[in-house]
């Protein structure tokens, strides 16, 4: 279940030379994905992760994308690891760990995870052709990165198999939406306490 009692909710502002980065992440959502970042393939993934995880997600990114496009993925990354962090709090009552599986045509990849403040990435994506368009598939590994890392999440990303680089990318991020939703529902059964031998996460 999603919480219903104070809102788990953050709202963030990065700004570099480089970038200047707005992130409003409310964890119990509806699916509501308001995402701008000036790079179109990137925010489709960034919609599919507030739908798919009944999440209200609003991103707005500018940044020097006439020189590369790296660091305003990075960074919207780095913010909205952030966000999430802070969003879940003291992580009071939360599920924890989450895993998914999805499937789309000839794709499968399978995103698990555990919100246990260690930050750890493992991504094993082999990519047929690294480019939609102009932009380059490989960024998403340094998203990833960055959002672990500020998140505070143990992340593997697992690609099963697949043909298509954009079916493989949008089931990833379809998978991790359904991850992290399973990972912040809140678990009845924990009273309000933290899910670990050590009381904390």
């Amino acid at each position: 279940m999603k919480q219903t009692g104070a809102p788990r909710q953050a709202a963030l502002h990065r700004a570099t030379k480089e970038t200047d980065i707005r992130v409003e992440w409310v964890l119990d959502g509806s699916g509501h994905g308001q995402i701008d970042t000036s790079i179109r393939f990137f925010d489709h993934m960034l919609e599919l992760l507030a739908k798919h995880g009944f999440f209200d997600l609003t991103v707005q990114a500018k940044g020097d994308i006439d020189i590369d496009e790296h660091h305003t993925v990075e960074d919207v990354g780095i913010t909205m690891g952030k966000a999430l962090h802070q969003a879940l709090g003291e992580k009071a009552g939360i599920k924890r760990f989450g895993w998914a599986s999805v499937p789309l045509d000839e794709t499968l990849a399978q995103v698990t995870l555990d919100l246990s403040g260690r930050p750890y990435l493992v991504y094993n994506v082999n990519l047929p052709d690294r480019k939609i368009k102009t932009f380059d598939l490989g960024l998403f590994e340094d998203f990833f990165q960055a959002f672990v890392t500020h998140g505070g999440l143990n992340l593997h990303v697992n690609l099963k198999y697949g043909r298509n680089p954009h079916h493989i990318m949008e089931a990833i991020f379809k998978a991790l939406a359904r991850a992290l939703d399973q990972a912040t529902m809140v678990e009845e059964r924990l009273s309000g306490t933290v899910l670990s031998t050590k009381g904390s996460l």
